[in-house]
């Protein structure tokens, strides 16, 4: 059974998401404070993290950040905070989505199935021709899931791998910021595509030798994004 862990100092909310996770088939469990979410999100028993910002003691950021250290998981941030430099610092230290409150059951349930869906589908591999994709002076091994510029290792998290995988495998076709989202992140109407900007924006961080004038990920005005090979 997928196993999902709350990390939540409300009981009130870590019930409710407990209970309509439940009935849609999961196993959840609760962890009320910092401390204990983390040690017990890097244990590997669980699929998914719902992780709560606005922790006492160890706050969700950090808690985070530490899991990214130790254990790759799906990590669904769970704010009550709306200003976009919060869900930016989120996405930023590895969260692959967030979710605002208040949200609508059918909502926290999509997004769950989402993630571990589009994590089980990364982790299982993908079928190319080639395992080694070369392009310029970027090299993805789609076996490994390894990414190498100018032949150093870079670290990619899941959706940034994703994202990067998507767009050079469809070089040259522009795609908008829904697209991609519904593409990567599985979810058509619940997403909020601020989150696809900042994925690019680490994306051109990463394998850019200029991101403010990138030659690889362009900005088509009005369109979207392309991969320029």
């Amino acid at each position: 059974m997928t196993r999902v862990l709350i990390i939540e100092d409300d009981k009130a909310i870590a019930e409710i998401e407990r209970d309509f996770l439940e009935i849609n088939g999961f196993e959840v469990f609760i962890a009320t404070n910092g401390e204990d979410g983390l040690k017990q999100a890097t244990s590997g028993e669980y699929n998914l993290i719902l992780l709560d910002l606005m922790l006492p003691g160890m706050d969700g950021y950090e808690i985070c950040k530490r899991i990214r250290g130790i254990i790759d998981i799906p990590i669904i941030m769970v704010t009550a905070k709306i200003e976009d430099a919060d869900k930016i610092r989120g996405l930023g230290i590895g969260a692959d989505d967030y979710i605002s409150k208040p949200f609508s059951p059918t909502e926290l349930v999509a997004r769950v199935k989402s993630n571990i869906a589009q994590y089980e589908r990364l982790t299982a591999g993908q079928s190319y021709k080639n395992e080694e994709i070369h392009v310029g002076n970027i090299r993805i091994n789609s076996k490994t899931h390894r990414v190498y510029v100018n032949g150093e290792e870079i670290e990619f998290k899941n959706k940034e791998y994703e994202l990067l995988l998507y767009l050079v495998t469809n070089s040259d076709v522009v795609f908008s910021k829904e697209m991609l989202y519904e593409r990567i992140w599985g979810i058509d109407a619940y997403g909020d595509v601020k989150t696809v900007a900042v994925h690019i924006n680490r994306l051109r961080e990463k394998i850019e030798k200029d991101p403010s004038n990138p030659t690889h990920i362009e900005t088509v005005w009005g369109a979207g994004y392309r991969f320029k090979v």
